[in-house]
């Protein structure tokens, strides 16, 4: 079949998705051309071909379009992207999710006579997460998000130069889900020691789900960054928080239960190797009745922190 004639019947195609398909630039391309201004979701697989395709995005033939994924495997994670941030936010002034996965993606320098960025004031959805190296800064994040005040997702997993202060200036007011764990060795990173409590007291009134895992918060620093769902504005309600990720963090043992007595909602909390907490409480709770349990143990635990070299 021609491409023209495989246009002609696809063109009432509102969601695509290419992901793991090996298919010809050009089809696409010419599709993009013919029917983009109904396209409202696209799935793309990184390759060296994406070129093209990117090319047409940016040249405004996807207007109405609300979901950009690209991805890549986990196992192919070493592919650069650089990504022109003002270009797409021009061509795609719909866009509600963007998702750029697994992509050492870093951003196309703005020319000096470029005009204000629309940003994308839909968008409700960014995910950056990598498990390879990651180029994504306050800088960065600040050019993607500079009108984004639905956001309610944000996943960052593996974006180790993003720092609280930056999260804390992001025009985003009711963030839900914020995802900060780093899932690689952080060894040899540096990686703030304090600031967790900028994040925590900005959004505590709305986050649902956080996941701090790797990070190297100080045990004071984390308690401060905890206090805001126990310690909060009691006008808006108990802390809407169900799902807490701490595994490896310095959170102790009064910081946890007292979170875990201030959160009703928790339904979720992995304090697996959190070496500050007593043996046998580094594990994943899932339910109300274990987190309740956990609470107790807690309770009646000893105040002295397990041995740092302990891995249970």
């Amino acid at each position: 079949m021609s491409s023209c004639r495989l246009v002609a019947r696809l063109s009432s195609i509102t969601d695509l998705s290419l992901l793991r398909f090996q298919v010809d630039p050009s089809a696409v391309v010419s599709f993009l051309e013919a029917a983009g201004s109904r396209l409202r979701h696209l799935w793309l697989t990184y390759s060296s071909r994406l070129n093209a395709i990117f090319s047409v995005l940016l040249n405004g033939s996807c207007p109405e379009l609300q979901l950009l994924e690209v991805n890549t495997e986990i196992e192919q994670s070493t592919q650069h992207f650089q990504l022109p941030i003002e270009q797409l936010q021009v061509a795609c002034p719909q866009l509600q999710v963007l998702r750029l996965l697994n992509l050492i993606c870093y951003p196309k320098p703005i020319p000096r006579s470029a005009p204000t960025s629309p940003g994308f004031p839909q968008l409700q959805e960014l995910c950056l997460a990598t498990t390879s190296f990651s180029f994504v800064d306050d800088s960065m994040l600040k050019r993607i998000l500079c009108t984004s005040s639905r956001l309610r997702v944000l996943d960052l997993r593996g974006c180790f130069r993003v720092t609280p202060k930056g999260l804390e200036l992001l025009p985003c007011p009711d963030l839900e889900q914020l995802y900060l764990g780093l899932y690689c060795s952080a060894s040899h990173l540096h990686l703030p020691l304090q600031g967790s409590p900028l994040i925590t007291w900005k959004w505590n009134h709305s986050l649902r789900e956080l996941d701090l895992t790797g990070q190297s918060f100080s045990e004071s620093d984390l308690e401060q960054a905890m206090a805001a769902f126990t310690q909060g504005d009691s006008a808006r309600g108990e802390p809407v928080l169900r799902s807490l990720n701490l595994t490896g963090t310095k959170a102790a043992l009064r910081t946890v239960s007292t979170l875990i007595a201030s959160c009703p909602a928790l339904s979720y909390l992995n304090l697996s190797s959190c070496r500050h907490l007593p043996r046998g409480m580094k594990k994943v709770y899932r339910g109300y009745g274990e987190i309740r349990q956990c609470l107790q143990q807690l309770l009646t635990s000893s105040e002295e922190p397990a041995t740092p070299g302990d891995a249970s």
